[in-house]
């Protein structure tokens, strides 16, 4: 009797590792497959929400996102003669800055040449030594000055920039006050001097009055300069010498003083996104507001008033777009998003992903003017 139960328990160990290896097989089985069934799940959960947030924007009379690019290059004349001006040839660059325009678009040429020269100003100080008394070339010399000092300092909060940034940033912009100063003196009609000149006041801490000094100066030469009141618009903000209120009453000032068509109403939705966004109530609640729903009427009347052909139209657009997208009005925010074409403009350029960004709030009005379409449909 004992040998039989010795027996049984000998075979039950031997027999104990095959039954648990089984078992741990089955159990594994069950929970692959469990696994599998969770995936399958998830994925059908994904490409819902992937559903849920997608259009076709050929259909809504949109390029596909693949086709967008970020506004502000240099368009072929002028990157040529960037190229040329990095290879040691001034004369180029020079031509193309001295074609006739407005103030405010002999201002825009400069951006491209000023980086470069904040880069590398060999070929600026060879145009300055050949023709010491062109005004053009003085003028670029002030703000590649600007630009390098911003570049110092860079954009981050004063708490991140570092004592020998600060240094640097204030001993450049210092040079740049100089250079601003005989820039003027080499035009004494052109405002753009006294606009590069901004860019100084902010980071040397004019006082209120001096800038209003230098905003004399400048609208006496110019009162409806854009890229000078878009400029100026950051001086009056409370993130630096001004308030909400200072920074308002500049620019309702400035609109009102203005032309239909001027393009200085878009500059107002700016105003708002500084406003809110620094007061952490950058939402559709706020966008919604009826002083923004009045601010965003006067940009679509100063867009309808103003030259095609402007050069800041594809601004006024984006602003556009975005805030009549965060208001609500979704079709006529999807009109502006076909009228930008391929281009992704400010204020989505200023965000870490822009052309996801930008994508993304084009979804939402085409949604948007899609179910408004609907709406009207159901109720006629």
């Amino acid at each position: 009797m004992i040998a039989v139960i010795v027996l049984v328990v000998v075979g039950l160990v031997l027999l104990f590792p095959v039954v648990m290896t089984r078992l741990a097989k089955r159990k594994l089985a069950q929970l692959e497959r469990a696994k599998a069934t969770i995936a399958a799940h998830e994925e059908r959960l994904a490409e819902e929400r992937q559903a849920q947030n997608t259009i076709i924007p050929e259909d809504h009379g949109l390029l596909l996102g693949k086709d967008l690019v970020l506004f502000g290059g240099p368009g072929p004349e002028e990157a040529a003669a960037l190229d040329a001006a990095k290879a040691g040839d001034w004369r180029p660059i020079a031509t193309h800055l001295a074609e006739d325009g407005t103030p405010d678009v002999r201002w825009r040429r400069l951006f491209g040449a000023a980086d470069l020269a904040a880069q590398d100003d060999t070929w600026l100080r060879a145009w300055r030594e050949e023709r010491p008394q062109d005004p053009t070339a003085a003028l670029l010399h002030a703000d590649a000055l600007v630009a390098l000092a911003w570049t110092i300092r860079t954009s981050a909060r004063a708490s991140d920039v570092t004592r020998e940034q600060f240094q640097g940033f204030h001993r450049v912009l210092t040079e740049a006050e100089q250079a601003c100063a005989e820039a003027a003196a080499l035009a004494p009609d052109d405002p753009n001097p006294w606009a590069a000149l901004i860019g100084v006041a902010m980071g040397l801490n004019y006082p209120n009055d001096r800038f209003r000094e230098l905003w004399a100066e400048l609208t006496k030469r110019d009162p409806h300069h854009w890229g000078a009141h878009n400029r100026a618009l950051q001086y009056w903000c409370q993130k630096w010498h001004g308030s909400h209120e200072a920074m308002h009453a500049f620019i309702d000032e400035a609109i009102a003083a203005a032309p239909v068509g001027s393009l200085l109403a878009p500059i107002k939705l700016e105003a708002f996104w500084e406003q809110f966004v620094r007061d952490r109530e950058n939402t559709p609640a706020s966008w919604q507001r009826p002083e923004v729903g009045a601010a965003l009427d006067a940009a679509l009347a100063d867009l309808a008033a103003a030259d095609p052909a402007g050069i800041r139209i594809t601004y006024t657009r984006g602003w556009l777009a975005y805030g009549l997208t965060k208001a609500g009005r979704h079709t006529e925010a999807l009109e502006q998003f076909q009228a930008l074409g391929r281009f992704i403009p400010p204020p989505f350029t200023g965000f870490n992903d822009p052309r996801q960004f930008f994508i993304d709030l084009r979804i939402d009005a085409v949604k948007g003017a899609v179910a408004a379409k609907e709406a009207a449909r159901q109720q006629a």
